[in-house]
């Protein structure tokens, strides 16, 4: 993995998305209505409070430090709420769309990123990947004019993902309307150590959840052995 010197950031919703080309990241994303919009509302306005506390803090070291543990501890108290949620859609859990997600994510496998680590849950995903120095984003013609995300590195391979996946999910349930949630969690990974933990994270989660008791003997999971 190639820890990035040069971060370039851009801004999506009010959310800062650090996007440095050939950098390892952890994504997730979930499906639409998984969690009661109150409630993701209440997290967000807790998160927003207890990071513009840690702005306060003078040291810019530390003020950074402090700021990206609140980062992680933030989604962990996201990713626990979708692992215990009791209402909402669990499509997931579905095997033949569960596996048109894992297929779609093999596909782009040495071609937009190298996979490094996947988990598909009955409500959301978590994918471990690093971009490929090749990869060049695509912007459709008729988009270039107005699209400001679209050639982004993290947009352009979630859409690739999450729009022919959304559009065979739904044939397959014969409904129509979103099938994921727009907006997604993504970080960029740090250093080797970091890289670790989170794809543990990723191929625990759920032994963590509850689903089973050893992580091999989740099907929808796959993690790669990297030198």
């Amino acid at each position: 993995m190639k820890v990035m010197e040069n971060d370039t950031v851009y801004y999506r919703r009010n959310m800062p998305h650090i996007q440095p080309n050939g950098a390892a990241f952890f994504v997730t994303f979930r499906l639409a209505g998984s969690l009661p919009k109150e409630v993701v509302l209440q997290l967000k306005e807790e998160q927003s409070k207890n990071e513009r506390l840690l702005y306060k803090v003078k040291n810019e070291t530390e003020r950074k430090k402090k700021i990206d543990d609140q980062r992680k501890l933030y989604f962990g108290k996201f990713d626990e709420i979708l692992d215990k949620a009791t209402s909402g859609p669990c499509w997931l859990k579905d095997e033949r769309i569960v596996k048109v997600v894992a297929d779609a994510i093999r596909l782009h496998d040495k071609k937009e990123f190298d996979l490094l680590a996947y988990c598909i849950m009955p409500n959301h995903v978590h994918l471990v990947f690093t971009v490929r120095h090749d990869y060049i984003p695509s912007v459709r013609a008729e988009a270039r004019a107005t699209s400001t995300t679209s050639h982004y590195i993290m947009t352009d391979i979630l859409r690739l993902i999450k729009g022919a996946t959304a559009r065979e999910a739904n044939k397959i349930l014969n409904r129509t309307g979103a099938f994921w949630q727009h907006e997604s969690y993504d970080r960029v990974v740090r250093d080797e150590k970091e890289l670790n933990r989170i794809i543990w994270y990723t191929i625990n989660n759920p032994v963590k959840a509850g689903l089973v008791k050893n992580a091999d003997d989740w099907k929808w999971s796959y993690y790669a052995n990297v030198e």
